[in-house]
């Protein structure tokens, strides 16, 4: 026991002051996000959609973000990444104030694209911000410190929210609007002068850099990102189909669907800085996103068990450890892949993969599941996730991907 918590210790050094106070807006806000894991709930059972229109609305939020992330890493090379993420923060309140006043599926289509184009636009900008308060060799574990602070508040948000949902929909918007404001005026008033430490990435996870090559025309990078975007397709089932195979076919109410992903998010938090401080020590970034992915794939088999609670709950601490191993390391690989002219459009790249991923997830998982069943639906995204594992080995291998 005490060499793990020798070694939990060791996993935080090296991180500067900046780094974990974006971890902390980045919790702040993550904290009041509950208007997502509950939004295909919500339009099935307040507004009455069916499944096909609930994929389509869900849908409009992917095509958001495909739009948002392209625009984030154009605007952070060109703005900087102070602008933009204070911008989405500041946006994000009115949208979140008007979406409960939406009806149809067509202004709910409309307002649900503009909440992904705009939570979009801020995470290429966040992402090139922690690497610009970052030491090279501390680059994984800044983004597992942030995407920490995103689960830690993903297992706040996600129990508040089905603790509201009892009481109110509507209440998850506000909350969600005011947590993006606090948010804002704790990023405004620490970071309004303080200047970034430009590093140079030095070439770590790629055999060679060329620089200021547009990640358009590095083919190997093409590549993967369209394997991050396939586990994207699987991983976002959490998001979409998930919560409402938990509603229809296990009949759990909003409060038990919020405490399981609550759950979720509290496992990443416990774990991540550990076991990615063990993964990059010991393993090569491909080794670790490849288990990862087979990870995501298992998770999802084992949906397929007879059982309640314990297979659901078991179900999603395999989906937990596959999302810490695959997750960081991919935004290493990226970050380190770029060269530091191009870090904003390499980002913005590889979020752009996850983004498609939001719009085919929902989509794909909702008409599977209506037309063919739930087991067809987890039948399919294992043996997705699974080709996409051997798809990674074939293409870090031409990376030549070293040891993050």
């Amino acid at each position: 026991m005490r060499n793990i918590l020798r070694l939990y210790l060791q996993s935080y050094k090296g991180l500067s002051t900046s780094a974990w106070i974006l971890a902390l807006i980045m919790l702040i806000n993550r904290s009041g996000a509950m208007v997502i894991p509950f939004l295909g709930v919500y339009l099935t059972q307040a507004l009455h959609f069916t499944l096909k229109d609930t994929g389509i609305i869900l849908g409009c939020f992917g095509i958001g973000s495909v739009c948002g992330s392209w625009l984030g890493g154009w605007l952070t090379d060109k703005a900087g990444h102070f602008k933009v993420q204070l911008f989405c923060l500041m946006l994000c309140v009115p949208v979140l104030c008007i979406l409960p006043e939406l009806r149809t599926a067509y202004e709910l289509s409309v307002g649900v694209f503009f909440l992904g184009l705009i939570t979009e636009t801020f995470r290429p900008a966040n992402s090139v911000s922690m690497a610009s308060y970052t030491n090279p060799e501390n680059l994984t574990k800044a983004f597992s410190l942030n995407r920490m602070a995103i689960n830690l508040g993903f297992s706040i948000g996600p129990a508040l929210g089905g603790f509201l949902a009892g009481f109110s929909y509507q209440s998850l918007f506000y909350c969600n609007a005011l947590s993006s404001a606090v948010a804002a005026l704790v990023f405004f008033f620490y970071f309004r002068k303080r200047e970034s430490v430009t590093q140079d990435i030095k070439p770590v996870a790629a055999a060679s850099v060329i620089e200021d090559k547009s990640p358009m025309k590095d083919r190997h990078f093409i590549y993967f990102t369209f394997f991050c975007g396939l586990y994207g397709i699987c991983f976002f089932q959490l998001l979409n189909t998930i919560p409402l195979f938990y509603r229809s076919v296990h009949q759990l109410s909003e409060w038990n669907i919020g405490l399981i992903i609550s759950y979720s998010g509290f496992i990443v938090f416990s774990l991540e800085m550990l076991l990615v401080h063990f993964a990059e020590r010991r393993f090569r970034a491909s080794t670790v996103i490849i288990a990862g992915t087979i990870l995501c794939a298992a998770s999802f088999f084992m949906l397929l068990l007879p059982g309640k609670y314990l297979v659901l709950y078991a179900s999603m601490f395999i989906l937990c450890i596959s999302e810490i191993l695959a997750m960081p390391f991919m935004a290493t690989v990226t970050m380190q892949r770029a060269s530091t002219t191009k870090q904003g459009a390499y980002m913005g790249m590889n979020a752009i993969a996850f983004s498609a991923a939001h719009i085919l997830s929902p989509v794909l998982g909702t008409h599977i599941a209506e037309y063919y069943g739930f087991g067809v639906l987890w039948i399919s995204t294992g043996i997705l996730c699974s080709l996409t594992a051997m798809g990674f080995w074939w293409i870090m291998n031409r990376m030549r991907v070293k040891p993050a």
